[in-house]
């Protein structure tokens, strides 16, 4: 009787916890979602920035050998975050994206197949038609896996009884995920900007996410895990971040010059 008593009142609590959490993400306004082609979008997240011109070209490049992607790869099983990070880029009409990444490889096959002489007359692949990035984007996350479990491992024991709940419940396989987004201009190699952003599990509620038929498409776990999800959501957090700062950008200005010294100079 006492353990009836007992799941009873889990199952009330955690109806009342999943409602507020479930509506939220029922409003669409923090995960990238729908289309983009050129300076047209559609299906924009609520809450992205927007910009009425773009600021100039940007590629996006992941640092893979780092120890958040292969978590993010092999633990998560999640794949890159670029493609997310470019469709953010280019719904909010900031930045034009180009390609730096394994598509390249195909660019220069068909350059390489124009040089050859296989290629009809007039397919026009000649030299200078490539578009410079002026700025590179480098994505990075840092994971908090502390008390992760969260409820979903307090109710670990109950799995069986519940029916499977508590594996419904468990939530993300991480506490928190910090994502950075530096922004580097290629010309100089300076770092231009930096911004944070950050999702929590509470911020997408316990379980009970649909499919997202309506949300990124081909994106694969990013549309339909709860780990996935938030981490988009994290991005665009720190996309809208950069974005506000960008606009307000004032270069730094160093007395003598840029690399030529600085004011801690060494004496004689």
């Amino acid at each position: 009787m006492k353990t009836a008593l007992t799941l009873t009142a889990l199952a009330v609590a955690l109806a009342a916890l999943s409602t507020p959490a479930q509506a939220q993400w029922n409003k669409k306004q923090n995960d990238p979602q729908g289309a983009a082609a050129g300076a047209n979008a559609q299906g924009t997240a609520a809450n992205l920035e927007h910009c009425d011109e773009p600021l100039g070209t940007i590629a996006v490049v992941e640092e893979q050998d780092g120890d958040w992607y292969r978590y993010l790869t092999s633990d998560l099983r999640l794949p890159s975050t670029i493609p997310v990070i470019r469709m953010i880029i280019q719904q909010s009409n900031c930045f034009v994206v180009v390609e730096r990444g394994r598509a390249m490889q195909n660019m220069m096959q068909e350059r390489a197949l124009m040089d050859s002489g296989e290629m009809r007359q007039g397919s026009n692949f000649g030299k200078g038609q490539m578009v410079a990035a002026d700025y590179t984007m480098n994505p990075s996350i840092n994971f908090s896996q502390s008390n992760a479990g969260g409820i979903g491992a307090a109710l670990g024991a109950f799995g069986g009884r519940l029916g499977g709940i508590g594996a419904i419940v468990g939530g993300l396989k991480f506490k928190k995920a910090e994502t950075m987004l530096t922004m580097i201009d290629n010309r100089s190699g300076v770092q231009i900007g930096v911004a944070q952003g950050n999702a929590t599990k509470t911020d997408f509620g316990l379980g009970g996410f649909g499919g997202g038929s309506g949300g990124f498409g081909a994106l694969g776990g990013y549309s339909n895990t709860p780990e996935g999800k938030a981490l988009a959501a994290a991005f665009a957090n720190a996309y809208n971040n950069l974005v506000r700062a960008m606009r307000d950008y004032r270069p730094q200005e160093v007395q003598g010059g840029l690399g030529k010294g600085g004011k801690l100079r060494v004496g004689q």
